[in-house]
């Protein structure tokens, strides 16, 4: 596709994410134009909104994107009818409930010569391509993944996160994953996983991974869903030439005792502006990486049942 001046986008699902993230990015992208929206129950101020997106396709409009904001568990019947419609597709993360429905969206993309972009925002993090580049020449000897946040503080009143088809802990913690996936030099895989489910919830609310590296490096990943303390997001990698660690979800990067690098966070206009240069170069970006190690997670995870979910802050 040769490139146009302003591409007509239709916003998916309006709720926290798309007024945080989505909506800020796309009004500084001259790329894109918010030409609608779809929601049940929110609208934006100045733009057509729709109930539905087949309303929205039956319609007269002439959106050429569709950005998927809603929860992965409903996602797919959406994201092919868009594609079916002949519209380029952006999902947020995860991309989907199951590799096998993102797999066939990706085939639909390509039969179709569409784009589908499969985001992971926190990629894109200020210092997270530093981490990259600095590792790219490293003998990591170990890594440590700890991914500790409070539920309540962050999703407050969701409970969809807690039923079959999406990710409970997960959902913060492929941030992490997708973050490992793309600073190491090689491939890994999932070894073993514990996850603590809440006895009122169908995902789990804590997890504690093992993954094997090629070198022989000791790879581990913590979540919890329930800390109420310090939120903390952090990688620490042991190399042969000192530790490096990426903190606050990847911001900030620190080597050894060194000062620490960080940028401003500019996650979401990368990725509107990824999105962009994709549907230019008729491309597709869809790695399954992160959404595989979750996938082996469930797989061979060890389950252990834990106290009762309440979206109420403890006494």
């Amino acid at each position: 596709m040769t490139k146009q001046e302003n591409i007509p986008l239709a916003l998916v699902g309006i709720g926290k994410i798309a007024h945080d993230q989505h909506l800020p990015s796309i009004a500084r992208n001259p790329d894109f134009s918010l030409a609608a929206t779809v929601s049940r129950n929110n609208s934006v101020e100045g733009v057509i909104s729709f109930s539905t997106l087949t309303a929205l396709l039956n319609s007269e409009s002439t959106i050429s994107a569709v950005a998927l904001c809603t929860p992965p568990h409903v996602r797919f019947e959406m994201a092919w009818q868009a594609l079916s419609a002949g519209k380029h597709v952006l999902l947020e993360k995860p991309p989907g409930a199951t590799l096998s429905e993102v797999q066939s969206l990706h085939d639909l993309a390509l039969k179709n010569g569409l784009t589908l972009y499969a985001t992971w925002h926190a990629r894109h993090a200020a210092a997270v391509d530093a981490a990259r580049a600095w590792l790219s020449n490293q003998h990591i000897e170990a890594m440590r993944i700890v991914w500790k946040e409070d539920v309540r503080r962050w999703h407050p009143g969701q409970d969809w996160i807690w039923q079959a088809g999406n990710l409970g802990v997960f959902d913060p913690g492929i941030n992490a994953l997708s973050i490992m996936t793309h600073i190491l030099p090689h491939a890994v895989h999932l070894t073993s996983a514990d996850l603590e489910f809440p006895s009122n919830c169908q995902t789990p609310i804590a997890a504690k991974l093992e993954f094997a590296t090629p070198s022989g490096a000791a790879i581990s990943a913590e979540f919890d869903w329930r800390h109420t303390g310090h939120q903390t997001w952090d990688i620490i990698i042991e190399t042969d030439n000192g530790m490096m660690k990426l903190s606050d979800g990847g911001s900030h990067m620190q080597v050894g005792g060194g000062p620490a690098q960080h940028g401003k966070d500019r996650e979401y206009e990368t990725i509107y502006r990824n999105f962009a240069a994709l549907i230019t170069a008729n491309k597709c970006d869809v790695d399954l990486a992160p959404l595989r190690h979750v996938a082996d997670a469930f797989l061979l995870g060890k389950r252990r049942m834990t106290d009762p979910f309440t979206d109420t802050s403890p006494s």
